[in-house]
């Protein structure tokens, strides 16, 4: 047999076997790929998370909007979300000296001013020549319309006066919570007026008048009061049922669950009670 030829292996001198001096790892140091943390270990189990900063959001820690603490939303009374150039440039001019990033439209037909503080609500809407939308709590509840006769050619009726209307009527309730309306041209609801507190819908024989419906957590259709009406039948009626659910509802109780409580019965018309009234056919 051939003996191995490979060499011995070398023996480390006493230089090589001494210890070696490196540099401590640092915890914090980035790893290939990475961003360098500036979290110091150990320190997540010493003190409980901050929360999220004024309009930041608690699950991404996005900041939605600069402005400090206290600010919120302001949300000007824009009836039936008619803007006129003149009031854009108004909005415009009041977004750029406070600072407001951006405007928001609402599904209420407003245009909402995200972080405005408390202390700049007041010289805001002076400069804008408005006043703050639900400022006078439950009572000028918010009137939401479809175009109507004037700009579908699918509506049965003229909302947009209508509305302007029911809007006013709604202003000078003192109400148990807040209201809102919809005002449609056509059964197709465009104005969600069967899940709205009160609702009017177009027809060919007059308007259609419902009450007490809900798009929220717990949706509820509004159940019918009248139809075939015209605008001031129509108008007496929401404002009747409105009475009753004020002198009978609880505070904060919606109308949705007042009906659900106490039935339709407790605002609807008795038969003495409904001059004017007739039957009508609301199809389109």
């Amino acid at each position: 047999m051939t003996k191995s030829t490979r060499p011995p292996t070398a023996q480390p001198t006493p230089q090589q076997s001494a210890p070696q001096h490196t540099q401590p790892s640092n915890p914090l140091a980035a790893q290939p790929g990475e961003r360098q943390s500036t979290q110091i270990p150990g320190a997540e189990s010493t003190r409980s998370p901050m929360p999220p900063a004024q309009g930041e959001s608690p699950h991404t820690g996005v900041c939605q909007h600069p402005q400090a603490a206290a600010a919120r939303p302001l949300t000007p009374r824009l009836p039936l979300g008619r803007i006129t150039a003149e009031q854009l440039e108004a909005f415009a001019c009041a977004m750029r000296r406070y600072a407001i990033p951006h405007a928001r439209l609402t599904s209420g037909q407003r245009l909402a001013l995200p972080g405005v503080r408390a202390e700049d609500r007041p010289a805001l809407l002076a400069l804008l020549g408005l006043e703050e939308d639900g400022a006078s709590a439950h009572g000028g509840g918010l009137v939401q319309a479809c175009p109507g006769a004037g700009g579908c050619k699918n509506a049965l009726a003229d909302t947009q006066s209508m509305a302007l209307r029911l809007e006013a009527l709604l202003s000078g309730l003192e109400l148990p919570a807040k209201v809102r309306a919809g005002v449609s041209g056509c059964p197709r609801c465009c104005a969600e007026s069967r899940v709205r507190d009160v609702g009017l819908i177009g027809g060919r024989g007059g308007w259609t008048v419902v009450f007490g419906g809900n798009a929220g957590a717990k949706p509820r259709a509004a159940d019918e009061l009248g139809r075939g009406l015209d605008d001031d039948a129509a108008l007496a009626l929401i404002a009747r049922a409105l009475a009753r659910y004020a002198a009978q509802a609880g505070k904060n109780q919606r109308t949705a669950r007042f009906v659900d409580a106490a039935g339709i019965g407790a605002v609807a018309d008795r038969p003495d009670d409904a001059p004017n009234q007739t039957t009508g056919d609301e199809s389109g």
